[in-house]
């Protein structure tokens, strides 16, 4: 299945979500549970079906030795879970269009928690009797049906990019609560990239997982990059999440079984809870936490070594104070910082996102923030673009932490790279980082580690695509020619006996015409496109090798003028790349579109200046 293929189809499996806005019985915010519950279901069923053979014949080959085993067992070793006939989408599907179906469907839910432990009380089950009104008792079957179209054959990575993209598009829909559950994935692949996961018997753990991407993103990224690693060495990747939300706890246990990715979710508080006994044993720690939260009580954290090693954020002594036991922290944003930096090894790296202002805090969080740039333990700081999350409109900043970096000739420097100007425009309120601009961000972090032939291979990368682009075209441009002259003197024989056939020959000569532009036009874009990345790399980075560029990227040491300790310690990255005067970029046709685009908006809005300004006079007219 192409790019292009699995984009049409998740658009369309998405229209289930506008099937319920119209007929279900249930609020916007509570779309999700019974449409991932589905796209669940459905995936049990075609995984298997994939599998389902293996098992048969494993249990009979088996059956009478002294090795027999039973068939559940077979399934879950083989599938990950067995599958019971009863839950069977296919044969939900094929049950008639009534309000049975509800039950059907939850009955099929409750089969599967039986025969698979590690998925109890994980499946919405009760919700989908409110997907069968009575004025509509078929609603349900209408989504079932929609979901059938996802093909017997996918493989198991896109069945999980259906998942996470259903995942993003609720937390757009639902706002903060959405919001509160999905990190962007654009986001989680960048840090990844940074973070460069390797397969092996490894730990990694997520303090405020949400809905589990940090994990599938990282599963996914060592898939990719480790081709030649055995299947068991990717599984030693061990996942370890701690969750406080328990409708996002089964969020996340799909998500990890959807995506084939081992690990626990438990559900937990983790400022209060320790269940992975976390301290100095980790060899990745990612999350995207809660900013600013100020409710966590310092008795209850003040002696808890994960958090005490570079000393706790506390309020300024009150005179008069005479009781402080319920003293909270003012801001639990270093909290979360020392957590992680006290989670690794001492071979662990760790990577989280976190609010800008914590960059610059002062006070207690000052003198954290010393100590820990004094060990030597942050290796880089990156100032994200604004927009960038569903439910924060400013920019967040990125910690990248390496224990073995504290023993380094590295350890008194620290790499800063301002990215608010690199994105992707999705729409007005949102943006993202497409796939170049997660590699080319990524280069940086490998040349800075010395990694030339990084930097040659993305090039090479970009070039061959361009290459590969060429064939297409010539190949496409032959074809179409081939196809149009073999027709065509059909056409000149048919001049004088069928009548408009001129007519018809010269519409044949436009349409073939207008194909050949568009083959040129997809031509001219992806060449634009990827030369454009290739040049974005050798101007910044002429030599192959790492150096600072004003505006993006900046190593600064400890001491020195402009150095940290001159900037009173700020991890500011802004404060140090400095800013490009020059213009902005753009060529004479983007400058023209981009105003163009903004006359527009300009013009949509004074419109609607017009029409309020309207209906409020006439609604004071209509009141005095």
């Amino acid at each position: 299945m192409t790019d292009k293929e699995l984009k049409e189809l998740q658009d369309k499996l998405w229209g289930a979500a506008d099937i319920l806005r119209s007929g279900a019985h249930l609020a916007a915010n509570k779309f999700g549970q019974p449409i991932l519950g589905l796209i669940f279901l459905r995936y049990a069923d075609i995984r298997y079906k994939q599998h389902k053979e293996e098992i048969e014949n494993e249990f009979n080959s088996l059956k009478g030795t002294r090795r027999e085993k039973n068939f559940q067992d077979i399934a879950i070793e083989k599938c990950g879970f067995y599958l019971p006939e009863e839950a069977s989408y296919t044969i939900i599907n094929d049950a008639p269009d009534t309000a049975e179906k509800a039950t059907l469907v939850k009955k099929a839910m409750e089969a599967i928690e039986k025969y698979n432990k590690q998925m109890n009380g994980v499946l919405p089950k009760e919700v989908f009797g409110q997907l069968v009104p009575e004025e509509e008792p078929d609603l349900l079957s209408r989504i079932m049906r929609i979901f059938m179209d996802i093909p017997e054959d996918i493989s198991i990575d896109l069945f999980g990019q259906i998942y996470e993209y259903f995942l993003g598009n609720f937390a757009l829909e639902e706002g903060k609560g959405g919001g509160a559950f999905y990190t962007p994935a654009t986001v989680v692949r960048y840090m990844v990239e940074v973070l460069k996961p390797e397969y092996g018997n490894k730990k990694f753990l997520d303090p405020a997982c949400g809905s589990g991407g940090m994990f599938v993103q990282a599963a996914r990224y060592m898939h990719n990059h480790n081709q030649n690693a055995a299947t068991d060495d990717i599984m030693q990747f061990v996942c370890n999440g701690v969750e406080k939300e328990p409708d996002t706890v089964k969020l996340a246990k799909m998500n990890l079984l959807l995506n084939n990715v081992r690990g626990e979710i438990k559900e937990a508080n983790s400022f209060y809870s320790d269940p992975y006994n976390a301290y100095g044993n980790y060899d990745y720690v990612m999350a995207n936490p809660p900013f600013n939260v100020n409710e966590v009580v310092y008795e209850r954290i003040k002696d808890d070594k994960r958090f005490n090693e570079y000393g706790l954020p506390k309020n300024k002594s009150k005179a008069g104070k005479k009781d402080d036991k319920k003293e909270t922290v003012p801001n639990a944003n270093y909290l979360w910082i020392s957590y992680f930096a006290t989670a690794l090894n001492e071979k662990g790296r760790a990577a989280l996102v976190m609010a800008n202002s914590a960059s610059d805090a002062g006070n207690s969080e000052y003198e954290i923030r010393k100590a820990m740039i004094e060990k030597g333990i942050i290796k880089q700081m990156v100032t994200l673009p604004s927009n960038m999350f569903s439910t924060v409109t400013l920019p967040a900043t990125l910690w990248f932490f390496d224990k073995p970096k504290c023993n380094s000739p590295k350890k008194d420097e620290i790499l800063f790279i301002d990215a608010r100007n690199v994105f992707t425009q999705v729409d007005r309120a949102h943006r993202k980082f497409s796939d170049e601009q997660i590699k080319n961000l990524g280069i940086i972090t490998r040349l800075y580690e010395g990694d030339t032939q990084a930097f040659n291979d993305l090039l090479a990368e970009y070039q061959k695509n361009i290459d590969n682009a060429k064939v297409k075209h010539d190949a496409a441009v032959e074809d179409e020619n081939k196809s149009f002259n073999a027709f065509y003197p059909d056409y000149e024989k048919q001049l004088k006996n069928k009548k408009n056939a001129e007519k018809d020959l010269a519409a044949s000569k436009e349409q073939h015409k207008q194909i050949l532009d568009l083959i040129e036009a997809e031509y001219k874009d992806t060449t634009e496109y990827f030369t454009a990345q290739i040049n974005w790399l050798k101007e910044r980075f002429p030599e192959g090798k790492y150096q600072d560029v004003i505006g993006l990227c900046k190593v600064t040491k400890l001491e020195g003028e402009d150095g940290i300790i001159d900037q009173d310690y700020s991890l500011n990255p802004g404060r140090y790349v400095g800013v490009v005067i020059e213009d902005d970029g753009m060529t004479e046709s983007e400058f023209k579109e981009t105003m163009l685009g903004m006359n527009d908006e300009l013009s949509k809005l004074n419109e609607e200046a017009k029409k309020l300004e309207s209906e409020i006079e006439s609604n004071l007219k209509g009141l005095f």
